[in-house]
């Protein structure tokens, strides 16, 4: 037996009707399958029907819920709205405003809708518990003060805001806490860490600048706003009960995060050390924690705590990151955000009914006065917002990008306001107003925020900062992209080849990239060069050893600074991007997706990679080489001293030469390489064959005569040119010739097709590194070299 409670205002008392709901037990759950399709009796002589199993049951409303919000996203993904308003809307649409029978083809029956709401509810809390495994609650005084000031009071000054709003209209209210209002201002003027997030995500912005200000705030705003929930509760039972019950309730509050702190934080790390390194953890444990949050709630009532607090706060006792953080969400968060969580925004969407705005006509009813009360309370957050950031000498486009990134509401406030409505502390009407009001805002900030907002937008180059633009005595800015140990070697064996000098120095930053596991915030870090202990959690100590041993051997010829990103893949251009812009970088090494084994066979192939490769490609602020490693790493220069004259000289460097801009920045840095004389350089202008050149004019002929003029003529430069008619006979020839170098560079040339390369455009496997890079990177070459393919940076006013 079961009840539920239908009304219309939130004040108590008023409106209240209450209806019985009998339900039958024990339930059907399994049918008999597609044997119960054709109309037959079962023994009592009642005919059988499939939807009368809550199995099949819930199978047709997960199908329809799916349908039904693709085909909403298909059509207003187009405008740039985010799923979350698809699948409320796929609610109102599957809900009683439309379907306004009792029991509609998607309803079917009372306990199909319990069924239903039961398991998108444990979805909604499961996606809390993820929320705070990918918390660091260390970030919220690690954010500095711009994020401290900004988080606190963008929730204290609308939350004050409320009140008096809500004072002013309801004059009669003497107590703001006793009647709910207080809980009501702590919804409105919240921050939602899980929310900002997701939306960060959702517009790659995650871990831009903007993005990463947006979370640190958002942190702060969200334990603000936990916090000020707790402190209403107590003040609340202050004025209902004894004051020996408020204390009880502080202290149950304070035994609960004690037990969290000194009891299952450290039982969480002892599994973290149990797990061996690069492992997961044990099928055990991960059950272990699982039945701690599925009874959870039970302990947020013991310890008389808001009850959607205690999975929350549950996944914050549990270390984020790698191995015991990434392993939860790597094997939770696709089911629970894929499948549960949609279905919980539906079922949220199906609650809204328009007809109970009607009581919001009524100017001085307490619905009324509460929908003011959130217009205000939003829009004071909004300007508290702006103002904050435009007082931290943030841009104008910025600060406002900023102020709707915090007013953004989605699927936690959509949760917390149907809670609210189960427990009758908000009436129906409030419920309907604050439900369109989060699809309006969660439908305007993403909008809004791609507009002011583009990251890519400084990438642009418009100072030049190339290796052409590097004179040959100044320093070389460098940047080393890292994945995997093997790139490592691939980039001090090219370092070591070029034989930095004093008079030549070389300074590198080495970027080691993570991918992004089990925590929300990305990481950027700067490893100290002297600190002869690193971190607990050090995510880069073999690369640091290696690139310091580097500097040791080449000193004061190179300087190696270290950094470690981690971040999603799919946003690792903006660590690079931003590095480069800052260090004043001329020349970014980015490593091939593809290795091979010495056998020519594939050792590995990962297509993030490539993807990422792509990305800085197109929005690099400087020039970017991809270096393909060769079967057999180069030969090894260890230090300056460690190289003699014989095995110097059997070191040589060819580059492939067409014509333009990219070609002459490969052939700048083959000259950067080869200028102490330790290896031979050879240039092989590959030229079209006689009257093909009228077919196919260069505008840049007279800078490539120009850079090819001074090579001809040099002593220490061999220089052959070679006429071909088409691209067969160009491939013929470099396989003739591929062997005789540890080291060929060749501009990208992207999508740039030569009489020279006429007929290889179809075979490309690769076209993102150009023709001639594919050719030469292809397995059919079978060389034992190094392949190096370069693009000149993309200037904007070219």
């Amino acid at each position: 037996m079961s009840h539920t409670t239908n009304y219309t205002t939130g004040l108590v008392g008023e409106g209240k009707v209450v209806e019985i709901m009998c339900l039958k037990f024990p339930p059907k759950v399994t049918s008999p399958g597609l044997a119960a399709l054709p109309p037959r009796k079962n023994y009592t002589g009642k005919f059988i029907n499939l939807m009368d199993f809550s199995g099949p049951r819930l199978h047709l409303q997960m199908v329809v819920i799916f349908v039904v919000t693709q085909t909403i996203h298909g059509l207003l993904k187009f405008l740039g709205l985010p799923m979350l308003v698809s699948q409320i809307l796929a609610g109102i649409i599957l809900g009683p405003m439309v379907f306004n029978q009792e029991h509609s083809f998607f309803t079917i029956s009372e306990d199909s809708v319990a069924v239903l709401g039961t398991v998108a509810s444990l979805g909604y809390v499961f996606f809390l518990f993820l929320s705070g495994v990918k918390m660091d609650v260390s970030m919220a005084y690690k954010s500095g003060k711009k994020a401290l000031c900004i988080g606190t009071l963008t929730v204290v000054v609308p939350l004050i805001f409320y009140l008096i709003t809500v004072t002013a209209l309801h004059p009669y209210n003497n107590n703001l806490f006793t009647n709910k209002a207080y809980f009501l201002a702590a919804t409105y003027s919240g921050t939602s860490f899980p929310v900002i997030h997701c939306l960060l995500r959702e517009l790659k912005i995650l871990n831009s600048e903007l993005g990463r200000l947006g979370l640190s705030v958002a942190l702060v705003g969200d334990i603000v706003s936990l916090v000020l929930t707790n402190i209403g509760q107590w003040v609340k039972s202050g004025f209902e009960e004894k004051a020996i019950d408020v204390l009880q309730d502080c202290g149950w509050a304070i035994g609960f995060v004690l037990v969290l702190v000194f009891v299952l934080r450290p039982l969480m790390k002892l599994i973290v050390k149990l797990t061996p390194e690069a492992g997961h953890i044990k099928d055990i444990f991960f059950y272990l924690i699982i039945v701690t949050f599925l009874v959870s709630p039970k302990f947020t009532e013991l310890f008389h705590i808001f009850l959607l607090f205690g999975p929350f706060v549950l996944g914050l006792a549990v270390p984020d990151g790698p191995p015991l953080g990434s392993d939860l969400v790597e094997k939770l968060d696709p089911v629970i955000s894929g499948l549960f969580l949609p279905l919980f925004a539906t079922t949220c969407g199906m609650r809204i009914e328009f007809s109970h705005l009607e009581s919001l006509k009524k100017i001085d009813g307490f619905a009324t006065h509460q929908a003011v009360a959130a217009v205000v309370t939003l829009t004071v957050k909004f300007v508290v917002s702006l103002v904050l950031s435009l007082s931290c000498n943030m841009p104008t486009r910025d600060s406002l990008a900023l102020a709707f990134i915090l007013i953004a509401k989605g699927i936690v406030e959509m949760g917390s306001y149907s809670y609210l409505n189960d427990t009758m502390v908000i009436s129906e009407d409030i419920f309907a107003f604050m439900s369109i009001f989060i699809i309006l805002v969660a439908s305007i900030v993403p909008i809004i925020v791609k507009k002011l907002y583009d990251p890519s937008r400084k990438y642009i180059g418009y100072r030049k900062k190339s290796i052409m633009n590097s004179k040959l005595n100044e320093e070389l800015r460098l940047i080393g992209c890292v994945h995997v140990p093997s790139n490592v070697n691939s980039i001090i064996s090219l370092l070591n080849a070029s034989c930095p000098t004093r008079q030549s120095p070389i300074a590198l930053d080495v970027l080691h990239l993570i991918k992004l596991r089990g925590q929300a915030t990305p990481l950027f870090i700067t490893h100290q060069k002297h600190n002869k202990r690193l971190s607990n959690k050090s995510y880069s100590e073999n690369v640091v050893l290696s690139f310091n041993q580097f500097e040791r051997d080449n000193w004061e010829a190179v300087t190696v600074n270290v950094f470690t990103a981690v971040s999603p893949p799919k946003l690792m251009y903006e660590d690079i991007c931003n590095l480069a812009m800052d260090r004043l970088t001329s020349f970014i090494i980015l490593p091939f997706h593809r290795r091979w084994c010495i056998d020519g066979s594939i050792e590995s192939e990962d297509q993030t990679v490539r993807s990422l490769n792509g990305s800085i490609l197109d929005k690099a602020p400087c020039s970017v080489g991809i270096l393909v490693e060769s079967r057999r790493h180069l030969k090894r220069f260890n230090s300056r001293g460690s190289s003699d004259s014989s095995s110097s000289s059997s070191f040589n460097i060819a580059v492939i030469y067409l014509g333009g801009r990219d070609d002459r920045e490969a052939l700048a840095l083959a000259k950067r390489i080869s200028h102490d004389k330790t290896g031979s350089l050879t240039v092989i202008h590959l030229k079209p064959a006689q009257n093909l050149d009228a077919f196919f004019a260069d505008t840049d002929k007279h800078l490539d005569e120009a850079m090819l003029k001074g090579i001809k003529h040099s002593m220490d430069i061999t220089y052959v040119g070679e006429r071909v008619n088409d691209g067969p006979e160009t491939s013929a020839f470099l396989r003739s010739i591929v062997n005789h170098y540890q080291l060929i560079i060749v501009g990208r040339r992207y999508n740039r097709e030569d009489p020279q390369t006429i007929g290889l455009q179809e075979w490309s496997e690769f076209p993102e590194i150009g023709i001639i890079g594919d050719l030469l990177s292809s397995a059919d070459f079978g060389g034992s070299y190094s392949l190096m393919i370069v693009q000149q940076q993309k200037i904007a006013n070219e």
